[in-house]
């Protein structure tokens, strides 16, 4: 009988270390690229650096600058907010709708329609499409049509008055909301137990909506979570939208974000230590928003 234990406990611990060598490539990487810059830019943080010069300590004096005396981080910080938790919910909700209709197609159909709803989040080269269409001139594709009918006299910058620039950016962001969270959708959809289903209508289901609060979403929690992490991760880092549409800076910085500041202190004035302050401030936002995010899905999950 011991003999047969000991054999079991060695067989488990085998399996133990195959798995951790699996996982080890994958582990090993975000070692690498994940902790450690995190671990660095928290440290850099209470710094001073530059890049030429070794970093000196200046304890909480960046956070302090940061949340008390930058008044262009303040409004970076309400732009960022309001990007998020508008573009966040809605692009989250429409990516999950428009894999759910996908759905129903055919294999050839569902591909095409997954491409084309896909593409926008590809890159940034769509965005000359809607540079166009809100090109300030009277060429601009919306100008165009807009003088043409005589609904105004003059053509209207769209992407420099602060009037409409910021409206603009969070439709192009919604445009784009279908990315990978969107594909991860579509993937659950089609590993669904179909059985569940017709359980489901023998017991008293009796249209799509409840099949889809009963049976479908209970079984994609994995997906519904993974595209949540997705959707904060961009809502949050919106940045390379608003900076290829409204420029960097903004004007008034209308659409300025955190990420931009980011960039500016980082890349433009070399300020890597209060720049790392800035990170790690935008990276508490996102946990918290993602602690959230997470409570309501378990405590939904629980229902």
């Amino acid at each position: 009988m011991k003999k047969a234990r000991a054999k079991k406990r060695s067989g488990l611990e085998q399996s133990q270390l195959t798995s951790y060598a699996m996982l080890s490539p994958w582990l090993i990487l975000f070692i690498i690229f994940g902790l450690i810059p995190v671990l660095v830019a928290i440290l850099l943080g209470f710094t001073n650096y530059d890049m030429l010069n070794f970093p000196k300590w200046a304890g909480f004096d960046n956070y302090i600058r940061l949340l008390l005396d930058d008044d262009v981080f303040q409004i970076s910080l309400k732009n960022t907010l309001i990007f998020a938790v508008i573009t966040g919910p809605i692009g989250y909700l429409l990516s999950f709708v428009v894999a759910w209709g996908i759905n129903e197609f055919n294999r050839t159909a569902r591909s095409i329609l997954t491409l084309c709803f896909y593409a926008p989040s590809l890159g940034g080269n769509a965005l000359f499409v809607w540079q166009y269409i809100f090109n300030g001139d009277s060429y601009g594709l919306l100008n165009s049509f807009l003088l043409d009918w005589g609904f105004i006299d003059s053509p209207i910058q769209w992407l420099t008055d602060t009037s409409y620039n910021f409206g603009i950016c969070i439709i192009v962001m919604l445009w784009m909301s279908c990315g990978t969270g969107f594909l991860t959708f579509v993937a659950g959809l089609q590993s669904l137990n179909r059985e569940l289903a017709e359980a489901g209508a023998i017991d008293g289901i009796k249209n799509r909506w409840q099949e889809l609060f009963y049976v479908t979403l209970p079984q994609m929690k994995p997906q519904l979570l993974f595209g949540a992490v997705q959707t904060i991760s961009s809502s949050f880092g919106c940045g390379s939208i608003c900076a290829a549409l409204t420029g960097n800076p903004s004007t008034d910085y209308s659409t300025h974000t955190i990420v931009l500041h980011l960039d500016d202190y980082a890349f433009v004035r070399f300020e890597l230590g209060y720049a790392s302050a800035i990170a790690v401030v935008l990276f508490a936002m996102m946990l918290v928003y993602w602690l959230f995010v997470n409570k309501i899905l378990a405590r939904w999950s629980q229902d």
